[in-house]
């Protein structure tokens, strides 16, 4: 398996006959090197499915063009807003751009709550509600009575036909809003606010949360040319050529493309490779067949994922003296930051008992080994699975520009990447054996969406400048 001498290293004090027990067990979550390889060529495959005008309607990873042909050169000044949507905490942000040489970008924010009842109700109140908190946040800052440039980080799959216009395609992480699929989302928030009379802003971009990162890992690296999600549901964007985007005319150039890729496998591609476990999870969520590449790997899904695979060894016998609690039987008990505390090296064991103890069971030294390999199987396989993906894109980077060695950025965010002990260093890992003639530099993004929609504000405004002088 690839990177396994670094999982050799973290199992190292791990109780030998437990390991192999749960290495039986979930035999088919151990991906090959061989089968990381094919998953990747498939993804090469239906990133040029997705780029075809012919092909692209029945392709299930969409590739967005996004509009953003340019990444921030350095000159941008101003005060702009930003929205960031994308999960079930969303930010207002005020960010002061100023171009005196030292290209320094401040920032003031405030995460407001979207209650699980607006996540699911109308998108009007959706809207209220965002417009609410915007108001609120422009209140405090006193900036009420200017009408400032806004960037709107929207994380969700759309299709853009110009920067500031952005039609969903489907809600995903949770959301279900009435009303909103198939409609242009900045037009819902321009008519909430105008609803209000109370203040007026100049939406100018909107963006995926992928593009927001690239671009803000951009404006400090001009190698990056990619950007990626692990945390709550993943997704990665890149620079393409324009040649090779048959959905938007023109050749010259290079434009952005929002792959979504959390849909790979929805056509059954990946079926090969999804356990009993994967497909209890897709049938018990709220868009069952979608997303399925998403569900091997992101943040939303991976507690659940172990929770699954407890419940069924204790109910054989194999964990807990075959003991099942109503917690451990309860779905979302087993969060996925335990996964994180679980493979914590030097605490690993102890935490896992906690764990396990706060979920009513009465675990053995036994139980927790095996507890702690099991999140170990399920998230070296979500690093491995994402680092197949991510090599493809790499490969056809390399490929467009016809070099022999790709030198290549990739800013990163989410609370999966950041906040696991191993992930990135799984994935960093298995990306290069993967991509041999790749070398790639991995920049954590630092407040990337957000951020990023200022950025492409900026940039936009700064080419809207330019156009009118």
């Amino acid at each position: 398996m690839i990177a396994s001498h670094l999982l050799a290293y973290f199992f190292t004090e791990l109780n030998h006959d437990q390991v192999q027990k749960v290495d039986k067990y979930l035999y088919h979550m151990r991906l090959s090197d061989e089968i990381l390889l094919d998953v990747s060529n498939r993804f090469n495959k239906e990133m040029e499915k997705g780029l075809g005008a012919e092909t692209n309607p029945t392709a299930c990873v969409k590739m967005l063009p996004t509009f953003v042909r340019s990444t921030p050169d350095g000159t941008e000044n101003g005060d702009f807003l930003a929205l960031d949507l994308g999960g079930t905490n969303f930010r207002v942000l005020r960010v002061k751009v100023s171009d005196n040489g030292m290209k320094k970008v401040e920032m003031e924010n405030q995460i407001y709550a979207i209650p699980e009842d607006l996540m699911r109700g109308s998108g009007a109140q959706l809207f209220d509600h965002i417009a609410e908190c915007l108001a609120n946040f422009m209140d405090k800052l006193h900036i009420k009575d200017k009408t400032l440039p806004l960037g709107f980080t929207f994380s969700f799959p759309c299709h853009q036909s110009k920067l500031d216009e952005s039609i969903l395609v489907n809600w995903t992480k949770g959301f279900k809003a009435s009303g909103v699929e198939g409609r242009d989302v900045v037009t819902l928030l321009r008519k909430a606010i105008e609803k209000r009379g109370d203040f007026d802003i100049d939406i100018v971009a909107v963006v995926n949360d992928t593009v927001g990162t690239m671009m803000t890992c951009g404006y400090d690296d001009h190698n990056c040319e990619i950007g990626l999600i692990v945390g709550t549901g993943t997704n990665a964007c890149y620079m393409e050529d324009m040649r090779h985007i048959d959905l938007v005319e023109g050749d010259e150039g290079r434009m952005c493309v929002n792959m979504e890729w959390g849909a790979f496998g929805d056509d059954g591609s990946l079926d090969d490779i999804r356990t009993e476990f994967d497909r209890e999870i897709d049938m018990g969520s709220l868009n069952p067949g979608k997303q399925m590449f998403e569900k091997m790997i992101s943040g939303m899904y991976m507690g659940e994922l172990v929770r699954l695979i407890l419940v069924k060894m204790a109910k054989e016998d194999l964990l807990f003296e075959g003991r099942i609690t109503a917690d451990l039987l309860t779905t979302g008990h087993f969060e996925t930051r335990y996964v994180s505390e679980i493979e914590k090296d030097k605490e690993g064991i102890k935490m896992a008992h906690q764990i396990l103890s706060k979920l009513g069971l009465e675990p053995s030294h036994e139980d927790c080994v095996a507890t702690h390999r099991i999140c170990q199987i399920v998230s070296s396989r979500s690093a491995s699975l994402c680092a197949a993906t991510l090599a493809a894109v790499l490969r056809r980077i390399r490929e467009n520009k016809g070099v022999d060695r790709l030198r290549s950025t990739v800013g990163v965010d989410g609370s999966v990447y950041k906040n696991h002990p191993h992930f990135s260093s799984i994935m960093h890992e298995t990306v290069k054996e993967l991509s041999p003639k790749c070398q790639v530099t991995f920049l954590q993004s630092e407040d990337g969406s957000g951020k990023g929609a200022a950025l492409i504000t900026a940039v936009a405004c700064r080419i809207r400048e330019a156009g009118q002088r």
